[in-house]
């Protein structure tokens, strides 16, 4: 069968109908100590009501002390099984398969930083917001390591089809594996391999704990887009050592969150940021270098173009974050015929005090 954006894809125990993602999206919904809020309900069950092949939710904190953003989802006790179960039995009454993504922000945050232990691999300023994270111990990293298996652990019994691991974007796992953020010494410094070592350490920890067919994804940046830092040599050389750690598929995107836009056309370690798809040049060399499903995220709202890519690469399918802020309907849409591409403007004009809303096509959440 020829492949298309809307033909199934399957990915270990995962079968999702079609090639759509939505990307993870911070909602800014839930309590202060992580629980979701009716609003977000409504929101997934909208979702996965328009045929969207695969959701991924807003980032859960994987520490009860971490707060990245406001109103971010938790995943750090087991107390969240049972709303997260009603959730996922919600999701699956309308045929989506939905995905958790897991993930320690750290420094690359400006929401209350005071009073808290925040953890980075060095003592290097996040570029963004400036701050300077305390250096992780081993035994830091050990306990960090548990957290993930942990919180990886009660995604699938809260019935979630897969977990995602945030790796890029420069979250804590994204700054082990760049150079600019990781100054180490020790076994978890210096060489990539080395860089790289709490990734493979928390997949395979992860495995133990969700069994060798309950799929396991991760994001990753294919360059940090700033000298110094991770470059997509490096990226391209990580995915592979993904696939040996046992990584079920990727999601690539890249580390210019919000800026991609006004950077379309410029070119960095080779390839060209892509108007349409910033970053499909470098995904296509990804996906057609290893041998598991990669999507690539950032800029897509065009099926036709979509439907390009996929014929001209292994991609295996396309992740969306803002186009659904705008349309929510948008693969119902265009499953009806109405192939004309999503009305998103890619404005970045959508994260706003009062939490993330399309504010040109749509009035907030209420």
């Amino acid at each position: 069968m020829s492949r298309s954006i809307f033909t199934p894809v399957q990915i270990k125990s995962m079968v999702c109908p079609n090639r759509i993602l939505r990307s993870a999206t911070w909602e800014a919904l839930s309590d202060k100590d992580g629980f979701m809020s009716k609003k977000q309900f409504d929101i997934y069950c909208e979702l996965a009501e328009n045929n969207i092949g695969l959701i991924c939710t807003g980032y859960a904190r994987i520490s009860r002390d971490e707060y990245p953003n406001a109103g971010m989802m938790g995943i750090y006790d087991d107390c969240f099984i049972p709303q997260y179960k009603e959730l996922t039995d919600k999701v699956h009454t309308f045929g989506s398969s939905v995905m958790m993504q897991i993930a320690y922000g750290g420094t690359k945050t400006t929401y209350e930083t005071d009073n808290r232990v925040i953890f980075a691999p060095s003592d290097v300023p996040e570029k963004s917001t400036g701050l300077v994270g305390i250096t992780m111990t081993v035994l830091d990293i050990k306990d960090m390591i548990e957290k993930y298996a942990s919180a990886a652990e009660r995604v699938k019994k809260s019935g979630f089809d897969a977990v995602e691991i945030h790796g890029g974007h420069s979250y804590l796992l994204n700054q082990f594996l760049s150079p600019y953020y990781n100054n180490r010494a020790d076994e978890y410094g210096g060489n990539l391999e080395n860089r790289y070592r709490i990734v493979d350490e928390i997949i395979k920890a992860i495995r133990q704990r969700v069994g060798e067919e309950y799929p396991i994804l991760i994001k990753v940046t294919c360059s940090d887009f700033f000298e110094n830092g991770l470059t997509f040599n490096e990226s391209l050389s990580i995915c592979r050592m993904l696939v040996q750690s046992g990584i079920d598929a990727i999601e690539v995107s890249g580390n210019i969150h919000g800026k991609a836009q006004k950077m379309a056309g410029q070119e960095f370690d080779g390839h060209k940021i892509l108007k349409g798809g910033y970053f499909y040049e470098y995904a296509k060399e990804i996906a057609d270098a290893i041998s598991i499903p990669v999507y690539v995220t950032g800029g897509f709202s065009d099926p036709a173009l979509m439907e390009k890519y996929m014929g001209e690469s292994a991609i295996a399918g396309f992740g969306m974050s803002r186009p659904f802020l705008c349309e929510p309907n948008l693969v119902s849409r265009w499953m009806a015929g109405d192939l004309s591409a999503s009305k998103c403007l890619h404005c970045s004009r959508c994260r706003t005090p009062k939490g993330n809303y399309c504010t040109v096509f749509r009035k907030p959440v209420v």
